[in-house]
């Protein structure tokens, strides 16, 4: 059982200021509720009167985990909504969950869903939250051609019952609301590169459900007066990125395969070209987007673009493999200059209904406005993820096991 799991119900005990009745009924309440699902305790009665409060959806994902990072080094008190089904998916916020015995636990946990509205309500209604970070969604491209009702209800409705939340509980001025767009908007590009005046034109149910999450929030900024702002945030990855998402997918293949436990990666469109970011230079945008005045939408991206057989050869060069491309078509293939094994192969499976061929985004607005830059290259990120693939993976072998195949060129690195 993990410690989570183990972690009793507890109540939170001593004498609270005045004024705060209602606030340590909501305290009490949560800390019981995480009892089962997370062992944060409130903490000083201090940091809970002077700290701003933010609520994030999709906080055990890449860009929640990140953001809630961010917050806690700030000094937020952090309210995060968690699918049921996460339950067993918190790694990426385990390290940030404080001693049970820790009086200055700032991290708060609550079970939830963006297809549930009054549950929301109910969320919101307890932590009073001054920012809202909603990045919860279903968020897989592919995925959402297979589930499009799902994809609608949660990325579309989902954001559409957070603002009428706001708005029914009287919270239009107090709370400030983020909603995380995407590129995929641009779907099929209308001009080169993209920006916050670039039409429209989505290629998936997913990008289809983000344009009404979009123009939603805009629609509820301009009739209720909310700081609602939109992020139309580029690809961005790290080593917290699911591994069912492509730039993951690519450098978990490369350390496993050099490590002997994968024989090769298939993948689809090589030739498709992304923007492709880091997700903690990313996060810091977001917040940066809050902080504003006035509420607005703004592109965050690094303004170059790679197509994803580069980020491929960049992966595998990270273990010491050379891979040259020979074939056509699906029949095209990346093999290893080294040994000659083929590596890399094609699978028409993973061919999108609609592909979205060219995507690279331009931050100038950002960059004038919020002062925001990326930091991190593309190499410094790819090389982050692979080195942290490979040490994984090499946790996850028995020992004493020794790995076949491909070796790495310097195995005492990473």
């Amino acid at each position: 059982m993990s410690a989570i799991a183990a972690w009793p119900a507890r109540r939170v005990q001593g004498a609270w200021p005045r004024g705060l009745n209602g606030f340590r009924a909501t305290l009490c309440y949560v800390s019981r509720r995480i009892g089962s699902g997370g062992r944060i305790l409130p903490g000083p009665k201090e940091n809970i009167v002077s700290a701003r409060t933010a609520l994030i959806t999709g906080i055990t994902g890449q860009d929640g985990s990140y953001l809630a990072e961010l917050l806690l080094a700030k000094g937020y008190i952090v309210h995060g909504i968690k699918r049921r089904s996460s339950s067993f998916n918190t790694q990426r916020i385990d390290h940030l969950y404080a001693d049970p015995h820790d009086p200055a636990a700032r991290l708060f946990l609550h079970y939830g869903d963006l297809t549930d509205a009054t549950n929301l309500i109910r969320i919101l209604q307890e932590t009073q939250p001054d920012e809202i970070y909603n990045l919860g969604a279903q968020s897989h491209v592919q995925v959402s051609f297979e589930t499009p009702e799902y994809t609608g209800n949660s990325d579309g409705l989902g954001t559409l019952r957070l603002l009428e939340a706001i708005r029914i509980l009287g919270l239009t001025q107090k709370s400030r609301f983020y909603q995380a767009s995407t590129s995929e908007l641009y779907g099929k590009v209308q001009a080169v590169p993209q920006d916050e005046t670039t039409p429209f034109y989505p290629r998936s149910p997913y990008a289809a459900a983000k344009l009404y999450a979009y123009w939603i929030v805009v629609n509820y900024r301009e009739a209720y007066g909310m700081h609602a702002s939109n992020g139309i945030l580029f690809n961005h990855e790290s080593p917290r990125r699911g591994e069912t998402f492509v730039t993951r997918k690519i450098t978990r293949a490369a350390a496993a395969i050099a490590l002997g436990q994968q024989e090769c990666l298939f993948l689809g469109n090589l030739d498709a070209r992304r923007d492709w970011g880091h997700a903690r230079d990313f996060v810091e945008g977001m917040w940066r987007i809050l902080q504003q005045d006035t509420p607005d939408d703004y592109v965050l991206a690094t303004n170059e673009t790679h197509t994803v057989r580069s980020f491929v050869e960049r992966a595998f060069a990270e273990t010491g493999v050379t891979l040259e491309w020979d074939g056509t078509g699906v029949a095209e293939r990346g093999v290893c200059t080294q040994s000659g094994r083929v590596l890399v192969r094609i699978d028409p499976a993973y061919f999108r209904p609609t592909e979205v061929d060219l995507l690279i985004g331009n931050p100038a607005k950002a960059q004038r406005q919020l002062g925001w830059r990326h930091t991190v290259t593309l190499p410094e990120m790819v090389a982050e993820m692979v080195a942290h693939d490979l040490a994984e993976l090499r946790g996850a072998r028995p020992a004493g096991e020794t790995p076949v195949g491909i070796m790495l060129a310097d195995a005492s690195g990473g």
